[in-house]
C-alpha cells in the first residue's frame, strides 16, 4: 500500500456512541447481516473523478484541494492517482472504485496518443488491483469534457465527432473489460440540446441508439458480460438531456430494442433535478425491472444545480435501502459515491472523513429498511389497501375477464362506493418510519 496519507488510520468500525472521528458508526463491513457480509450487501466503491481527480473548482473560483499527489510530471500525477485511489480504498475498507478514462490518463493531443497514456496507466491500476483484490465496479468514457463534444458526443449534428465518441467509447469498453469490470455506464453528458431552433431531436435519438447498439455489439464480441447502464439527468450541461428520468429512459430503450441490455444507473441528486425523489426513481427502475446500480449523494434543495454532496440524509438512504431489498440486492452493481467534499473541506483528511460520513448513512439506512421489512406494518398495510383486486370484480379485473359492459353493469347495482373508499393513512405510515428509525 502506498503512503499518501500518513496521518489517516485504517478506519474501523467501533458503534454509534464513538467520538473518534475516523471510526465508523454504523457500518461494519464485516457483520453478517441478512445472510451476508455487509459489504457485500451494500458494495460501496469510490469515484475516481471527484476523489482522485476534482479540486474544487466552481463557475465562481479554481481549486482548493491539491490532487497532485506529490508528483510534478503530469504522468507521474495520474499513477500517483492511481496508487492513493487503492490506499483510499484499503484505509475505508471499500472493495469497489468506478471511472472515466479521462479520469485515469489525461487526454493528449490526439487519439493515439491518448491510447499510449490509457496504456501506461492501466497496468498501474491492474496490479494494484491483484496486490488488494480489489474490483471495478464500472467504466465509462468522458465524452462531454472536451469542446468536440460541445453539441454532444452520440448526438452530435457531426458525423466526425460521432466517429470518435465511438473510438473513445471502444476502447473505454476495452478498458473495463481488461479489468474485469461488472458494469459499463452511458450517462447524458452534452446528450441533449439547449434550443429545438437548430435541433433534430429524431435523428439525434436515433443516433444515440446507433452507438449503444454497436457499443453493445462491441462488448459482447470482446467477452464483456456484465451490465451496460443509463444514468438518467434531466438537465445540467444542457438545458434538456434525452436521459431525463428513468421513465424517459426506460421508454427509450424499449423503442430502440436496448432494453434486453441495459439498466439504469440511478443517482440522487439528479431524482432531485427531475422533480422526483430518489425512491422514486428507484422504484420506477425496480418495478420495471431495470434497477441495476446507484450513485450514492444528494443534493440541496436551496440550490438548482447537482451539487454532488457525500450523502447524510438517513430518510433518504433508508428508503433507497428498502427499495434495493425489494429488487432482491444487488447484482453486478453497487453503491458508488458520485460525491466530492465540499469545495471549503479541501484538506485529504475531507476525503476520508466525506467517504465514513456517507458510509455510515448507507449502513445505518440499510439497518432501518431491513427493520422496514422485519416490522411488516408498512407492506401489509399496503397489501391490505389493493385487497379487493384479489376477490370478486376486483379478481376479475386483475385476471382480464371483466368487460366494459360488466363493470358498467357492476357500478350501477353498486351505487355511489364513497362508503368503501379506504383511508391512505400517510400520516399515520410516517409516524411508524419514524418509530422504528428512532424508536
Amino acid at each position: 500500500m502506498s503512503d499518501f496519507f500518513n496521518g489517516i488510520p485504517e478506519i474501523r468500525y467501533e458503534g454509534a456512541q464513538t467520538r473518534n472521528p475516523f471510526a465508523f458508526r454504523y457500518y461494519n463491513p464485516d457483520e453478517i447481516i441478512d445472510g451476508k457480509p455487509m459489504r457485500e450487501q451494500l458494495k460501496f466503491a469510490v469515484s475516481y473523478w471527484h476523489t482522485l481527480c476534482a479540486e474544487g473548482a466552481d463557475m465562481f473560483g479554481v481549486g482548493t484541494a491539491d490532487k497532485s499527489f506529490g508528483a510534478a510530471e503530469l504522468m507521474d500525477m495520474y499513477k500517483n492517482k492511481a496508487n492513493a485511489a487503492f490506499e483510499i480504498m484499503d484505509k475505508l475498507s471499500i472493495d469497489y472504485f468506478c471511472f472515466h478514462d479521462r479520469d485515469i490518463a489525461p487526454e493528449a493531443q490526439t487519439l493515439s496518443q491518448t491510447n499510449e497514456r490509457l496504456d501506461e496507466i492501466v497496468p498501474v491500476i491492474e496490479e494494484n488491483m491483484k496486490k488488494s483484490g480489489k474490483k471495478l465496479l464500472w467504466g465509462t468514457a468522458n465524452c462531454f469534457g472536451n469542446p468536440r463534444y460541445m453539441h454532444g458526443a452520440g448526438t452530435a449534428p457531426d458525423a466526425d465527432v460521432f466517429a470518435f465518441a465511438a473510438a473513445q467509447i471502444k476502447k473505454a469498453i476495452e478498458i473495463t473489460v481488461r479489468l474485469g469490470g461488472a458494469g459499463y455506464v452511458f450517462w447524458g453528458g452534452r446528450e441533449g440540446y439547449e434550443t429545438l431552433l437548430n435541433t433534430d431531436m429524431a435523428f439525434e435519438l436515433d443516433n444515440m441508439a446507433r452507438l449503444m447498439h454497436l457499443a453493445v455489439d462491441y462488448g459482447r464480441k470482446i467477452g464483456f458480460k456484465g451490465d451496460f447502464y443509463i444514468e438518467p439527468k434531466p438537465k445540467e450541461p444542457t438545458k434538456h438531456q434525452y436521459d431525463f428520468d428513468a421513465s424517459t429512459v426506460l421508454a427509450f430503450l424499449r423503442k430502440y430494442g436496448l432494453d434486453k441490455d441495459f439498466k439504469l444507473n440511478i443517482e440522487a441528486n439528479h431524482a432531485t433535478l427531475a422533480g422526483h425523489t430518489f425512491n422514486h426513481e428507484l422504484c420506477v427502475a425496480r418495478t420495471n425491472r431495470a434497477f441495476g446500480s446507484i450513485d450514492a449523494n444528494q443534493g440541496d434543495m436551496l440550490l438548482g444545480w447537482d451539487t454532488d454532496q457525500f450523502p447524510t440524509n438517513v430518510y433518504e438512504t433508508a428508503l433507497c435501502m428498502l427499495e434495493v431489498i425489494r429488487a432482491g440486492g444487488f447484482t453486478n452493481g453497487g453503491l458508488n459515491f458520485d460525491a466530492k467534499a465540499r469545495r471549503g473541506s479541501f484538506e485529504h483528511k475531507d476525503i476520508f472523513l466525506s467517504y465514513i460520513a456517507g458510509m455510515d448513512a448507507f449502513a445505518l439506512g440499510y439497518r432501518i429498511a431491513l427493520k422496514i421489512v422485519a416490522d411488516g406494518r408498512i407492506d401489509e398495510f399496503v397489501k391490505a389497501r389493493y385487497s379487493s383486486y384479489s376477490t370478486g370484480i376486483g379478481a376479475d379485473i386483475v385476471a382480464g375477464k371483466a368487460t366494459m359492459e360488466q363493470l358498467e353493469n357492476y357500478a350501477l347495482k353498486k351505487g355511489d362506493v364513497r362508503a368503501s373508499v379506504g383511508s391512505g393513512r400517510q400520516e399515520y405510515l410516517e409516524s411508524v418510519l419514524n418509530s422504528l428509525m428512532f424508536g
